[in-house]
């Protein structure tokens, strides 16, 4: 076996703009056209416009240094303050990647990263006063002997939890929403709803939401009261649907590798390929990809995702904490590099985009950033998803599969 290892680690929704089919995604009734996360960041930042738990020019010196700046600039144009290279030459491989499937959301994005690209259009449920038919309503109070369900609408997580979780402790009733993105997703309370029985019904509603082309039901728990508020917990689980044919994953395993699954990767690829599945916050989610790269053996590959750029910044349009994110994650790459054997490839992505400084509060479409490490350093130009499969597939010595191309 190949002494080669290879870890995969996608910065969720941190993309560099320049898509060249922005203007056909929406937010709202604003296209996409001009968004760009990691560019109007570090522009807000330069400007002072990103204050708030922290300060200044975007700090990520070791991304900088590794040609961060230069892709964005290679898959936009735009100039991104503070991200270019001390010395004017990226220190690793480096570009920018398209994807062509019809989708700016998480499965379309990983899936076509993983070597998949999605062949068919996502379901939407429609954003108006009532989201959901009354069967599928009824179908999921029948699933948890409950009377009904609650909201039926499109919704932020937290303002929907905020509006209906009194009605919900009173009435037992589940609540239901969805976002922008092809999902259904419900809330319930951990104790009075009860964890398990939130799960038990997201997984039963699950193959009914599959079978309309809907690509994740996400069961959302949270805690709490009237008098204190209340919050999610870190028991958040998506049902995703399982990809049409093998991903990266899937040959990997086949070929005997062990694979190596951190943060929403397991729920995402519906835990097909996987070996182990390691989740958390993401500052957890970065001690365990520094621990599999002290444990992984050789040939393993490992496949991880950070999704708090997401989740928690982009989603809510708050500049200053995706920042204060980035510099963090970008001061755990000296942790990482010092964890690389010889033979290690370390690939930095994105899924999608999700311009904070952008309208509304959907994923924005984007190119995003491709910076590898381990394979010395250059321009790999503007490349498609499915081509960081066929990269990671070539240095592992897998099978060649799917419609990429090998950047090494």
């Amino acid at each position: 076996m190949t002494q080669k290892r290879a870890f995969l680690v996608v910065m969720d929704s941190v993309g560099c703009g320049g898509a060249p089919d922005a203007d056909q995604f929406f937010n709202g009734d604003l296209p996409d056209t001009g968004a760009n996360t990691l560019a109007h960041i570090a522009q807000a930042c330069a400007n002072g416009q990103a204050e708030e738990g922290r300060r200044g020019a975007l700090h990520m010196p070791h991304l900088a240094a590794s040609g961060i700046g230069a892709a964005v600039r290679l898959a936009s144009g735009a100039d991104a303050p503070a991200l270019s290279a001390p010395s004017g030459e990226p220190k690793a491989l480096w570009g920018a990647a398209s994807e062509i499937s019809k989708g700016k959301d998480t499965p379309s994005g990983h899936w076509e990263i993983a070597g998949v690209p999605v062949p068919w259009d996502w379901h939407y449920f429609p954003d108006q006063d009532v989201s959901f038919s009354a069967d599928l309503m009824a179908e999921v109070a029948r699933l948890c002997g409950a009377e009904g369900t609650l909201c039926n609408r499109h919704g932020s997580g937290t303002a929907v939890i905020d509006t209906f979780a009194e009605d919900h402790i009173k009435s037992g009733w589940p609540i239901c929403y969805t976002s922008a993105d092809s999902v259904f997703q419900i809330a319930a309370h951990e104790d009075h709803f009860g964890l398990d029985r939130l799960q038990n019904l997201c997984a039963d509603i699950a193959p009914t939401l599959h079978a309309m082309r809907v690509g994740r039901v996400i069961a959302r728990p949270f805690t709490g009261d009237a008098e204190s508020g209340y919050q999610r917990t870190g028991n958040r689980h998506d049902y995703a649907i399982a990809p049409p044919s093998d991903t990266l994953c899937d040959v990997a395993q086949k070929a005997g590798r062990h694979v190596y699954a951190i943060g929403k990767i397991g729920d995402i690829f519906s835990m097909r390929g996987i070996d182990e599945n390691r989740k958390g916050r993401d500052r957890a989610l970065m001690g365990h990809l520094l621990n599999v790269m002290e444990e992984a053996a050789p040939g393993s590959f490992t496949f991880a995702n950070f999704v708090e750029f997401d989740s928690l910044f982009g989603h809510r349009r708050d500049v200053s904490g995706y920042a204060s994110a980035l510099e963090w994650f970008d001061s755990c790459l000296p942790d990482i590099k010092a964890r690389m054997r010889d033979g290690d490839l370390v690939i930095f992505t994105a899924d999608h985009g999700n311009d904070p400084t952008w309208s509304g509060t959907d994923h924005t479409r984007e190119r995003v950033p491709v910076i590898a490490l381990g394979m010395g350093a250059g321009e790999i130009g503007l490349i498609g998803f499915s081509d960081i499969a066929a990269s990671v597939a070539a240095h592992l010595d897998l099978p060649a599969f799917g419609p990429g191309t090998s950047f090494l």
